[in-house]
Formats: C-alpha cells, structure tokens, sequence
C-alpha cells in the first residue's frame, strides 16, 4: 500500500489495519539469525561502530546491536500523522483486540489463512474491522514505517551520514542497493575516500564503488570473521559501519 493509498480513504486503512492485526504477530515472533547475531557481538568487541538498516524488522535490536539507524522505521512503532504521538505495536494490539473480538473469530473460523511476506494477513473483507484513532487527538494512526512514495525523514538521513562519516570504513550486508535510501550512503562514503566491502548474494547498484566484493552468505561471512577475530575485512585495519 503506497502513502497516498493509505491517506485517501478510511476503507483503505480499514483493510490495511484489519489484515496487519491478524498478521503482525509473525513478525514480532521473527528470531535473528547467525549473522544478525555475529554482527551484535562484533559490536560488543569493538569492531562494528553502528549499523544503517533499511528493514523495519527490529532483528538487528533483538540480536543486540544497540547503535541501529533504522531508515526506514519499524513495525513495532505507531505514530499519529497529526501530533506525532507514538504507541508500541503490543499497546495497539491491546487495544484493537477486544473492539474485534467478532472479526477475528469470523476470519479464525474459515480455517488456515495466509500470511503474506509482509506479515499481512491476506483477507478480503474487513468491512467490519473496528479502527483506532489516536487516543490524544482522534488522528490519523499510521505505523512508524516509511511507505511507498514517501521519503526518509532529513533528520534520519543525516544521522546516516554523521555515521558514515565516523566510521573507518562501511560494510554493506546483503542488500541490493536498489533503493536510493541505502544507495546514498555507499556514494557518499566513496566520495569521502573510504573502504567500501559489500558482502551479498549477486550484483548490487554499489558494486563500482567498492573496494571489496563477496559474492556470498551474510551469516557465513559475519560468522567466519567473528570466530577469525580479524579486524581486517577491507583490506586495511577498520572498523565497518
């Protein structure tokens, strides 16, 4: 759903809400995996000074990393578009539950249902989902993640470069690169002169700006480096952002 999809019309939030109600719990219950944990305990030697993520998943936070930019928001945040009040996901839920009691038990009792990759609930008719408006203005509540057609905040993206700029060297971890809101960072630590090791499964939009490319596993590399205990990973003693 892009950023005006969801401003046009309440029916358009109504079906958002209700499918990321029944939903949203997969995620929440999403684990890190070796090389979210690698990389946390990088972090805590030393080696790793921050970490930019565009997933909106939090597994880096569960993993431990404690300087995490999320560029893109998170799942586990709502915010109102009127006064900016935020409430956690959990608290939501808390909420919307006992206001769908019926909903839910409606769309349980047609047996399994089907999760989309996004944690939505794929499900047709939610005409009878009961909506929350914030709770200190009666706004617009919209979760704290940056949908299609919108921008990252200035601010976030200048936390991003004050991170790049700190850092010895940036290491990219399994992204493509696709998107310019990633992209900038690798361009803007290239033209600031510094190492760039790109570790992923194929080509990337930044693989001209690397120094290093590994055409490979996040986990396996993360994994082979923490248990090596190296500092090198460019070329030269750094420590990647």
């Amino acid at each position: 759903m892009t950023i005006e999809m969801f401003l046009s019309s309440s029916d358009f939030r109504r079906h958002y809400w209700a499918r990321n109600h029944l939903g949203w719990r997969h995620m929440d219950a999403a684990v890190p995996n070796a090389g979210h944990r690698a990389l946390a305990a990088l972090e805590r030697r030393g080696k790793v000074s921050g970490v930019i993520t565009q997933n909106v998943d939090m597994l880096h936070l569960k993993a431990g990393n404690r300087a995490v930019l999320e560029l893109h928001g998170s799942y586990g945040r709502v915010r109102c578009l009127d006064c900016e009040h935020r409430v956690s996901r959990h608290r939501l839920a808390e909420l919307l539950e006992p206001a769908n009691a019926e909903f839910v038990s409606r769309i349980r009792g047609r047996g399994a249902i089907e999760v989309a990759p996004d944690a939505d609930v794929v499900v047709e008719d939610t005409t009878d989902f009961a909506m929350l408006d914030c709770p200190d203005c009666g706004g617009i509540l919209k979760p704290d993640i940056v949908y299609f057609g919108e921008s990252v905040p200035k601010a976030v993206v200048q936390q991003g470069y004050s991170m790049v700029d700190d850092a010895d060297a940036v290491l990219v971890l399994g992204s493509s690169l696709t998107v310019m809101s990633g992209l900038r960072f690798v361009r803007h630590a290239r033209r600031t002169g510094k190492p760039i090791a790109i570790v992923n499964r194929g080509h990337t939009r930044g693989d001209d700006c690397a120094t290093m490319k590994i055409d490979g596993s996040c986990s396996e590399v993360l994994t082979g480096w923490l248990e090596s205990d190296r500092d090198e990973i460019v070329g030269v003693n750094h420590r990647p952002s």
